[in-house]
Formats: structure tokens, sequence, C-alpha cells
């Protein structure tokens, strides 16, 4: 990795150990933030950190959902490097595939757990811990699941529409000190997706107007806009990132 001018920023990113969440770690880290990342497999997350470079970024395992480890995070962070000016709530999971009918409804709490309220639990404590005080940002990846209807991944599609409106909630709540925004990807090519379009990409990438799927960089590279003084008056949105896929949703 070539020499970055640090900015002085700190980010926290959950379920960052690879795909969407790794992208945008890339993306801060080559800015010049310092990183702590999240995820529950600690031999991927060593290896992420290593990849990221790891002068610059820390660590800390654990499984999202889990109130201890949410605190852990945003505590490790803070005695590694002293502040957390961003959260990037990316963790997430989607465990079930069929009609919601038939969804069962225990799997649909531990996906709203995990998608929704890890994400309320660790903008909580990066708020006690730091930006009540001293301001920042906060970004969550949502889903166009969660603006449009998203057969067979009902559990999924609520969650992501939850978290749009948390996003709403603590952009109100939090302002001014803290602005807080949403990111919708559509596809992204990555393992969590891959269900999607493996074996059939050139396929699925045919239906969007851009002509290709989304790469982790393309959230990455918005999460850092919503991490910028670019960004600075804006607040309580969703981002929908999505290739140009609804446009196709018109007549005609």
């Amino acid at each position: 990795m070539t020499t970055v001018e640090l900015s002085g920023k700190v980010a926290l990113i959950t379920g960052a150990s690879r795909g969407i969440g790794y992208g945008v770690a890339e993306a801060l880290v080559a800015r010049g933030d310092r990183v702590c990342i999240t995820g529950r497999n600690e031999d991927a997350l060593k290896e992420a950190v290593e990849k990221l470079g790891a002068d610059r970024v820390i660590g800390v395992a654990g499984k999202a959902h889990d109130e201890a480890h949410q605190a852990a995070a945003v505590e490790r962070t803070m005695e590694a490097f002293g502040r957390v000016d961003f959260l990037v709530n990316n963790a997430g999971t989607n465990p079930v595939f069929g009609p919601i009918a038939e969804l069962d409804l225990n799997v649909a709490r531990k996906v709203f757990e995990t998608n929704v309220i890890s994400a309320l639990g660790f903008a909580q404590q990066t708020w006690k811990a730091w930006q009540s005080e001293n301001g920042g940002a906060i970004v969550n990846i949502s889903s166009v699941a969660g603006v449009s209807a998203s057969p067979f991944i009902a559990a999924y599609g609520i969650s992501k529409a939850a978290m749009i409106n948390l996003t709403v909630q603590l952009a109100h709540e939090f302002a001014p000190k803290v602005r807080v925004n949403a990111i919708a990807p559509a596809v992204v090519k990555t393992q969590f997706a891959k269900a999607l379009y493996e074996g059939r990409e050139e396929e699925a990438a045919a239906a969007y107007p851009l002509g290709r799927l989304g790469m982790p960089s393309d959230i990455g590279g918005t999460a850092a806009f919503l991490t910028s003084e670019q960004s600075d008056w804006i607040t309580g949105q969703t981002l929908v990132v999505d290739g140009g896929i609804f446009l196709n949703a018109g007549v005609g």
C-alpha cells in the first residue's frame, strides 16, 4: 500500500472483513482515515486488517447483534485511535429464501436483530463515546430491497426498509452534531449476493442500464462521499446506488 497522509479522522465499519464493508474500508483508508473493522470470523478479519494495513486498521471480532461486542468495538476504537468520527453500519444477514406466507418468524427475528437492532446499538455506542460532543457521520447500508418489493427475501427487504426509517430517526435526533444517511445498493458482486448472479452474471448485468453489476468500490466511494465535507448539508437521505436498474420500472 502506498503511503497516504492521515486525515485525522477515524471510522468504525461493521461487517467489513469482505464484500461491501471491505470496499468501504478500502475507500476510507485510501483517503487517510484510520479504521476499525468488525466481523464474525476472526481469521478473515485478521487477513483483511493485513491487506488494508495493520498500521492504520484494527479488527474486533464478534457478532453484530451482541451488545457486549458493540461496546467492545467502540471501546477498542477509542483506545487505539482516540476518537470515532464515522460509523458505517454494514453488517447484515439474509438466511432465508421463500414466500412470505411461509416465513419462519424466528428467522425473521434473527434478521432484524442483525440488520436493524445492531445498527441502532452501534449508533448508540458511538454517540455516547464521541459523536454527541464532537460530531461526525453515520452511514447505514440498506438495499434496494428496502425501497421496493423483494420477492422471496421479504425478511431482508423489510429489515432494510426499517433501516431506512432508522436513518431518518437518527438523523432527526442526532442533528446538528451528527449527519445520518443511508445507501441502498442493488446487486453488488460479493459472496453475500452471489446466489443472485452466480453462473448468470452476463444475463443479470443486462438488466442494468449501466451494463454491469455493482462492485464493493462503488459503495465504498459513495460512503466516502457521505462521510466527507462535500456532503455536509446532507442528512436523513437514502442514496440509491443501483446502476440504473430502477429506470426499468417505468411504463413502455
